[in-house]
């Protein structure tokens, strides 16, 4: 007796073809695996939701009246929708500094992009949220154990003629296939690529345009990553192979079967077409592509390499940097130990560039036994092993002495004995290394000094964590930044929010990362604040208080962290700052924010032109101030005789917004320009200090009498 379909899985269709053979496809029109309805509570709500894959939901049909003053696209993991949620933009490219609130709507299909690192799993509703007024309009719950289509990876091409080969192929979704690492000679008369049924390439297939929409016959491939999509409604769940045809001498040249069960997503727009890394042999050694921009950033091996990432879907998205020799690599990837650097079992990612071909190259490596790889053991590529190369080239980069490459790789282990899985819920144990490549082009041993020797952690499954100066600071014949201001002789001080000033202000000002906004003290942009032992301060502060908008919710506190962020950190974390102004705590023993004002900030005019301007004055000559309706907060602060040296302003719901506040006793001069007899705390390496003093007739007074 047949079994039924499980439960959620869509019946599959028999269908014959006109050469005779039997294969199933999915019925038409396929939206993924169906969520529920959304259910109704005000404002007319309706839609058939869809899950597209682990980050993509589809609504199909929906409906809204659009007179909801705050409303938006609503996530949470709470047993019911709840202010806790986290905001899904629609549309997607917004132009406006905001999400736009939802529009009206009487009957659109709609695609939504889950917040980056959160995958269905993660959730537990999709609501239609006012957040102005905490409502919840509409609602769908997410059945616990929800599978949803994901790619589906394949063998790579067979080897037949004319140098074919690739790398394994990925079925994106019903439409698309990636081929990663393309070769073929170009020198077939009528080749394209082509796909057909039977259980082999057969003259009775389609033409696929290529990864230009061209229907002209292949020119030749040099390693090239790209992705073709399926003519008209072709799908993936039609054919049964896809290969490189010639379609004058009915020959082929190579191809790869697609297996009968295949679950990928449907295709409704989401895998955007975006070839990464295009390689030209009569071009430079430079690739002008550009390089991931991911916010998660961490310097490792003393901080002679940078470790970008960032998930995407079911693959999680690496950019590695460093300074390397032509006959180095740099290898990254999981320790084969938790909580601590392990090489064996580890599962890494190898990274070089080849000067043979002239273009980047990754290799999947695993480690069984701590010696060169003999073609059965050692440190060995997954491939020599009779494995796959699960490392996908994205792009490549060689400027200013630095290599920069980046690749993908999947979250799963797609292979037991080989691979291990990415966790995107937790920190895991990572290691790296540089070392020498043999004459096969593999990595060969390295010193002692070029890998990781302490335990170094990453949370592949969070965001804006970022520790590096950033690439641009690690090139040469960046802009000068601006000097350091200094702030003195005065009690009042207002706190407002503005632009960071890109490679001229914070991050080379602090050595800190930045994510494009920092504190404007007395519109200064991030000075350094000097106070005195037993005097009052007042700071009026315009950071913002809707508290359901984070880029617009920044209370103002004092501590002795350097990074801030003191609301976002857990209790253990939190008790490693001390908090001297901008912190109380509730009944329950709960801290929260007390500078909590208007929102004020200094905007651009224009486009942010601080690479134009030499100085912050023609800098600030660029912004103007917006507030929006409401009071500053008003923050009291006596500086206690015991308080430190050297504080820090900063913004209660992020990291790294402010900077310092040197503490010191009363007369105690302040240090001008150059003046190397500065007081403790000043050590920090700048390129010149430049004064901007609230009372310039003291500090006249205070030299004059030095």
């Amino acid at each position: 007796m047949a079994q039924a379909p499980p439960r959620g899985v869509l019946p599959l269709v028999l269908l014959i073809l006109n050469v005779g053979t039997i294969y199933c496809r999915r019925p038409e029109p396929y939206y993924g695996r169906f969520i529920g309805k959304l259910t109704q509570y005000a404002h007319g709500i309706r839609g058939m939701v869809y899950a597209v894959d682990e980050s993509t939901v589809f609504v199909r049909g929906f409906a809204y009246d659009g007179t909801g003053p705050d409303a938006y696209f609503w996530v949470g993991d709470s047993p019911q929708p709840s202010p806790e949620g986290i905001l899904v933009p629609y549309p997607e490219d917004y132009v406006s500094r905001d999400p736009p609130v939802l529009a009206a709507h009487t009957n659109s299909d709609i695609l939504l992009r889950l917040p980056p690192g959160k995958r269905l799993r993660d959730i537990k509703w999709l609501s239609v949220w006012c957040r102005r007024f905490t409502v919840n309009f509409g609602d769908v719950f997410i059945p616990s154990g929800l599978d949803p289509p994901r790619p589906r990876v394949l063998p790579e091409f067979k080897r037949l003629a004319h140098g074919l080969r690739s790398g394994n192929i990925s079925v994106l979704d019903a439409k698309t296939f990636y081929i990663p690492n393309l070769h073929y000679d170009g020198a077939g008369p009528d080749a394209y690529f082509w796909v057909g049924n039977g259980t082999e390439p057969n003259p009775f297939g389609t033409k696929v345009p290529n990864e230009q929409g061209s229907l002209h016959p292949l020119r030749g491939y040099l390693g090239e990553d790209i992705e073709i999509v399926l003519p008209g409604k072709l799908t993936a769940y039609d054919v049964d192979w896809l290969a490189v045809w010639c379609v004058e001498y009915r020959h082929n040249f190579g191809h790869v079967l697609i297996p009968k069960d295949l679950d990928v997503p449907p295709a409704l727009g989401q895998t955007k077409i975006t070839p990464a890394w295009w390689y030209n042999p009569t071009s430079s050694t430079t690739s002008q592509t550009p390089i991931s921009a991911s916010n998660n950033c961490k310097e490792i091996l003393d901080k002679r390499l940078q470790v970008r990432w960032e998930i995407q879907g079911d693959h999680v998205q690496v950019t590695l940097a460093a300074r390397l020799r032509k006959d180095q690599y740099m290898a990254f990837g999981l320790s084969g130990a938790e909580g601590r650097p392990a090489m064996l079992g580890a599962d890494v990612v190898v990274a070089y560039w080849d000067i043979r071909a002239n273009q980047p190259r990754v290799v999947d490596y695993s480690i069984s036994h701590l010696a060169q790889c003999d073609g059965e053991r050692g440190v060995c590529p997954d491939l020599r092993l009779g494995g796959s190369n699960d490392a996908i080239l994205v792009s490549g980069l060689q400027k200013d002495g630095v290599t920069t490459i980046s690749y993908r790789r999947p979250l799963l282990a797609t292979e037991a004995d080989r691979d291990k899985e990415v966790l995107t819920s937790r920190p895991q144990s990572v290691i790296a290394a540089f070392g020498p490549l043999n004459s096969r082009y593999e990595a060969n041993a390295h010193s002692f000094m070029d890998t990781t020797r302490s335990d170094v952690q990453i949370d592949f499954g969070t965001t804006n964590d970022n520790t590096c100066l950033g690439l641009a600071e690690l090139d040469a014949g960046g802009p000068a930044p601006w000097p350091p201001r200094i702030i003195a002789h005065t009690t009042n001080f207002t706190a407002r929010i503005g632009p960071a000033g890109g490679r001229r202000g914070y991050t080379p000002i602090t050595g800190h990362p930045s994510w494009g906004i920092a504190w404007y003290i007395n519109d200064q942009l991030i000075p350094e604040i000097y106070v005195e032992r037993g005097e009052t301060y007042t700071f009026a502060v315009e950071g913002g208080d809707d508290r359901t908008n984070p880029a617009k919710f920044h209370p103002f506190y004092i501590s002795d962290s350097s990074e801030g962020g003191f609301g976002q950190k857990k209790p253990e974390d939190q008790r490693k700052q001390r908090v001297f102004a901008g912190v109380a705590y509730d009944n329950e023993g709960y801290p929260y924010p007390t500078a909590v004002g208007r929102y004020c900030e200094w905007t651009h005019k224009t486009t942010d032109q601080a690479l134009q301007s030499e100085t912050f004055e023609q800098y600030m000559e660029t912004l103007q101030l917006e507030c929006e309706p409401g009071e500053p907060s008003v923050l009291n602060w006596t500086v206690a005789h015991e308080t430190p040296d050297l504080l820090y302003y900063q913004c209660y719901t992020h990291n790294n917004l402010g900077w310092k506040i040197h503490v010191v006793d009363p007369g105690t001069p302040i240090p001008l320009p150059g003046d190397k007899s500065a007081i403790t705390n000043m050590a920090t390496p700048l390129l010149s200090l430049s004064l901007s003093l609230v009372s310039l007739t003291a500090l006249y007074s205070m030299v004059r009498s030095r």
